[in-house]
C-alpha cells in the first residue's frame, strides 16, 4: 500500500466568490494549518490578491519572485498569504511578479481569475477542508 505525501486543501471565500487551493507539505504550510480558520481583509496590488494570516514565518530554500498565475504564495515580508492571477506593479510584461521573493505553497483548483472579483477591503476567510 502507498502511503500519500500529506497535502492540505483549504478553501478561500470572499463575498463575491470562493475557491479551493491544494498545497504541499512545506514548513509554511503546517504553520498556516496551526492558525486556520482565519479571517481577514483583502489587499489588492494588480492582479494579485493579499491578506495577512498572522503567521511569521521565515523564507524557504527555493522562495520565488515570479510565479505562475493561480499559485498560493507565502510573503514572509508581510506575514500574509499571496494570491497572484496576472501582473502587478512591478511585473514585466504578462508574469506575476511577487513584491518580494515567497515561499511557494501551492496551487488553486479552479481558474485564478476568480480572485478578479476580490475588492480592497473585503473580508477574506481562509478554512481547512476535510475530505
Amino acid at each position: 500500500m502507498q502511503t500519500e505525501q500529506h497535502q492540505l486543501r483549504i478553501r478561500v471565500s470572499w463575498p463575491a466568490g470562493h475557491l479551493t487551493a491544494t498545497l504541499k507539505d512545506t514548513p509554511t504550510a503546517r504553520a498556516l494549518e496551526k492558525v486556520l480558520p482565519l479571517a481577514a481583509s483583502a489587499h489588492t496590488w494588480g492582479e494579485e490578491v493579499y491578506f495577512d494570516t498572522g503567521v511569521s514565518v521565515p523564507r524557504e530554500a527555493g522562495a520565488r519572485e515570479v510565479v505562475e498565475p493561480g499559485t498560493v504564495a507565502f510573503w514572509p515580508d508581510g506575514d500574509a498569504l499571496a494570491l497572484p492571477y496576472g501582473p502587478t506593479p512591478i511585473s514585466r510584461g504578462d508574469e506575476c511578479r511577487l513584491a518580494s521573493p515567497c515561499n511557494v505553497l501551492g496551487r488553486i483548483d479552479q481558474d485564478p481569475d476568480l480572485l478578479s472579483t476580490v475588492r480592497d477591503g473585503d473580508p477574506v476567510r481562509v478554512e481547512l477542508l476535510t475530505d
